[in-house]
């Protein structure tokens, strides 16, 4: 095949790299960035592994390990030939084919095969585009749910502060309203009710005094709310912190008790980033509806679902609208779920959380470093997570720059540098990464 990106010599290579750079900045709007843009993005010209190969050299790196794992999805690394194999194959079949009035077997298959492994009672699933529809979807299915049983007047959501589940309307709504990416919108979004941030620490014995605060508000609150939405042990880019398990039991009393729905937003945390295949298993609960997304795909294709429960959508069918109309026009993609179910396969058919746990006891390791630094106030692991938390908002790109030396790729924000490894990263790349991290702390 002709290569696309003819860049041949090492001159030619340069030229042709300033090049799309520049056209970068002018032209190209990157996440959580101004227009045009002000930082050289480093470009990648293809990935292998765990590695990211760089177009031009990059403080004198011409490769840089991948600790990001792409936003939490490439969990086995890039280019993988299981997963290539699956796009290939399912590219000579067909790669879209609309899901109103046809369907086909990859979807059908990638929605078995998600019933089977979630949470038991979980025994529908909507296809969505991405992360933050399928949160959509999901606060649709409950306010549509109590809509059809006749109470109308539960429309609100119920959440924790310190959270993040996307960039859209709904999502925001349930984001941290102060300080979070979305405080510019607050006085627009739906107005939803906010309880404290759940306490720290995944082994931190559950806090009476914090369980008698969530059941406090959602009593007081109950007739008004259709559901509780959190990220479950995990919250994400709200702030990377961490808390015990035992919390999502107390919601889900509650919730039975007073009449709301529960939904778990597992988008970052499913396919056992935390150390279990979903957060809801160190439960051992069931929500009303869950949101996955991100590494379902495995990093190739974006794709999300919203699953729920048989007394979700048996309450959705028999209100005066008995369908959830809501219908994206990529919904069920079979290129995308044919590579999701491969991913899946090949995630449960190895030894994942012994994969999860080398990581993890990696992380600690490698990372204890950073508590003697200057400017560190925490250090929290959790399976294949690591985060260093500053006392300041870290120098972005002082901290990029010095891992970039190092050999790694790190996307620090706020006052966190964190990583998320693919699970196929082997010891000496992840002490690789570690290094790298204590070097981001060091001049972040």
């Amino acid at each position: 095949m002709r290569d696309p990106f003819p860049l041949h010599d090492p001159l030619d290579r340069m030229s042709g790299t300033a090049q799309l750079i520049d056209l970068d900045r002018q032209h190209v709007w990157h996440p959580y960035g101004p227009m045009p843009g002000r930082q050289e993005n480093l470009v990648v010209s293809s990935a292998s592994g765990v590695r990211l190969r760089l177009a031009a050299p990059a403080q004198g790196q011409e490769e840089l390990v991948d600790g990001m794992s792409s936003w939490w999805s490439a969990i086995h690394g890039y280019n993988h030939p299981v997963l290539n194999e699956a796009a290939t194959a399912q590219l000579g079949r067909m790669s879209h084919v609309m899901f109103g009035g046809l369907t086909h077997e990859p979807a059908v298959r990638l929605a078995e095969k998600l019933v089977e492994i979630t949470p038991a009672g979980l025994e529908h699933v909507f296809l969505a585009d991405s992360g933050s529809v399928s949160v959509e979807v999901a606060v649709k299915m409950c306010l549509q749910y109590w809509r059809s049983l006749g109470r109308t007047g539960k429309t609100r959501l119920l959440t924790w502060r310190g959270g993040y589940h996307g960039d859209t309307w709904q999502p925001m709504a349930v984001c941290d309203p102060d300080g979070g990416m979305h405080e510019l919108w607050q006085g627009h979004l739906p107005r939803q009710v906010f309880a404290d941030a759940p306490p720290g620490g995944f082994e931190t014995p559950v806090d009476p005094a914090y369980a008698d605060h969530l059941r406090t508000l959602i009593a007081a609150h109950a007739d008004e709310l259709a559901a509780v939405i959190v990220e479950p042990v995990v919250q994400g880019a709200g702030g990377m912190r961490f808390h015990n398990p035992g919390y999502l039991r107390v919601l889900r009393e509650l919730c039975d008790e007073y009449g709301v729905l529960l939904i778990l937003d597992e988008i970052a945390t499913g396919f056992g980033r935390t150390g279990a295949l979903f957060a809801a298993d160190h439960a051992g609960i069931t929500p009303d509806v869950m949101c996955l997304g991100k590494s379902l795909t495995g990093g190739y294709l974006t794709l999300a679902a919203t699953l729920c429960t048989r007394r979700v959508a048996d309450g959705i069918s028999r209100g005066e609208v008995p369908v959830l109309a809501h219908g994206p026009t990529f919904m069920g993609n079979p290129l995308a779920t044919a590579v999701a179910l491969a991913s899946i396969d090949l995630l449960l058919g190895q030894d994942w959380a012994g994969e999860v746990k080398r990581i993890e006891a990696g992380l600690r390791e490698g990372l204890e470093g950073a508590r003697a630094l200057p400017g560190v106030r925490d250090v929290r692991v959790l399976g294949a997570l690591g985060a260093v938390q500053l006392d300041h908002p870290v120098d972005v790109w002082a901290a990029t720059r010095a891992a970039v030396r190092e050999g790694v790729w790190v996307r620090p924000f706020r006052d966190l540098i964190y990583v998320m490894p693919p699970y196929v990263t082997g010891d000496a790349d992840l002490a690789r990464i570690c290094r790298a991290v204590l070097a981001a702390a060091r001049e972040g």
